[in-house]
């Protein structure tokens, strides 16, 4: 800790889109202070550090070499992940990134032994876990309320490719080189992270994906069909092409239904199940019958730093996400089924 006993957090590139508001959360927190700033493209990193007021570092060697850094916030195109968040850990720095962990399982393997060897703290930033809805549906599968699931169908999708939302520094995300993939990739890890927490161990996939835009390079339009070792089905198909309708996330069981779509007033949730009596929560769950949202996940991560706390997501998250991620681009691409 800092003489203040505030932590030293640098941020470690601001390509992706939401870095600045992991720079403006590590203000806003009172725990950390921001110190450093790190980042592959010059000028960009020159900018914001002058604008926020700490030191900019021309080589990644150099800022983790402070001892007054204590931990990382990684926003760099995904390609470089592996190398940036290796050196992190070997340099004893605890770990914030954003998703995806790496872009493929050879190298989400790499980090995640760095991870364990170095015993730094370690939080990916996937945000649906902190959610009231989805923290409700995992109560629910993990009270047996839908018995066994036999599928699980999900959406997600907005209209990034329709409306060009990437140019200029963030133009990388419509580059497979550098981002791993489109919109299955980027926008998908929300619905496949939580997918893979649900039901488990993947045993196969199969895919269909194309480029209907044409505005950039890269799949922007996807379906995957995942079958998982405990015998549910798991439908994902994710979007960048997507100008209106619901977003849902719909689960069956051989006991229930439950059924999530986002409302104006709070997420809409509906409940069926065979093992509830009519005097518990049954029908359309109003939103102030979930359970409180966690802290955030940066406010986890911070937390186990300085207390030792444990966080939501871990390495070991990551690493699935990957696995799961890989197996259907590459069932996608081959035109065939993808045994894990």
């Amino acid at each position: 800790m800092n003489s203040d006993g505030k932590i030293g957090i640098a941020l470690l590139s601001f390509a992706h889109v939401h870095a600045n508001g992991y720079a403006d959360q590590v203000k806003s927190l009172s725990d950390c202070e921001l110190v450093a700033i790190w980042d592959e493209d010059s000028d960009r990193g020159k900018t914001q550090a002058d604008n926020r007021g700490v030191p900019f570092y021309h080589t990644l060697d150099s800022l983790l070499a402070l001892s007054e850094v204590e931990a990382v916030v990684c926003n760099a195109p995904t390609s470089m992940h592996k190398e940036v968040l290796i050196a992190a850990a070997k340099a004893g720095k605890h770990i914030f990134t954003e998703k995806s962990l790496t872009i493929t399982l050879s190298d989400a393997t790499d980090v995640l032994r760095e991870v364990e060897i170095s015993g730094v703290k370690f939080m990916i930033s996937l945000p649906s876990r902190v959610r009231p809805e989805i923290l409700f549906a995992k109560q629910v599968l993990d009270k047996g309320l839908l018995g066994d699931v036999t599928l699980m169908r999900t959406r997600i999708a907005h209209s990034a490719a329709l409306d060009k939302w990437f140019s200029g520094g963030s133009l990388w995300f419509g580059d497979e080189e550098k981002s791993g993939g489109g919109a299955f990739f980027d926008l998908g890890c929300h619905r496949v992270d939580v997918m893979r927490w649900f039901l488990g161990e993947p045993e196969s996939a199969t895919a269909q994906m194309n480029n209907f835009s044409n505005n950039y390079s890269i799949d922007d339009n996807m379906v995957a069909v995942i079958k998982f070792r405990n015998k549910a089905l798991g439908i994902i198909d994710v979007s960048w092409v997507h100008r209106h309708g619901p977003n849902p996330l719909e689960i069956y069981g051989t006991e229930g239904y439950l059924g999530i779509e986002a409302a104006p007033n709070g997420p809409r949730i509906q409940l069926i199940s065979n093992r509830l009596s009519s005097g518990d929560i049954q029908g359309y769950v109003l939103p102030t019958n979930l359970p409180a949202a966690l802290p955030s996940l940066m406010e986890q991560w911070v937390s186990s730093i300085k207390s030792g706390t444990s966080c939501t997501v871990s390495i070991y998250d990551g690493w699935n996400l990957v696995q799961l991620l890989e197996g259907c681009y590459s069932a996608g691409k081959q035109g065939h089924e993808f045994i894990f």
